[in-house]
């Protein structure tokens, strides 16, 4: 069972840019309602992929330099980063299904 890491500033090239698989990164806040919404989700898929696709929690109030350099103007923001490059975007809290049929070609 694999549950998301938190990456920061300082671990986010390690963790992130720098992983064998793909990762998945929940962009969120404390205060943000939807973000406590897509954080199971998130976990979810983490769970029932583990071996294709790793899950990692940026707090973008601790790390508005992250928030800042991806463009994170809305949150929960997710994005699934492949070979240290964003592959795909995702804004807004979606069901795991629709989550999972977006994020299809990295699963």
């Amino acid at each position: 069972m694999t549950t998301p890491i938190t990456v920061d500033e300082s671990t986010f090239e390690s963790e992130v840019l720098n992983a064998e698989k793909p990762v998945l990164v929940d962009f969120w806040a404390p205060w943000c309602g939807p973000c406590r919404l897509v954080s199971p989700v998130v976990e979810a898929i983490g769970q029932a992929h583990p071996g294709k696709l790793a899950t990692a929690k940026v707090n973008t109030d601790e790390n508005q330099q992250l928030a800042m350099r991806y463009s994170i103007f809305s949150i929960p923001t997710l994005i699934v980063f492949k070979d240290g490059r964003e592959a795909s975007r995702l804004v807004g809290y979606m069901p795991q299904e629709a989550m999972e049929e977006r994020l299809a070609a990295f699963l």
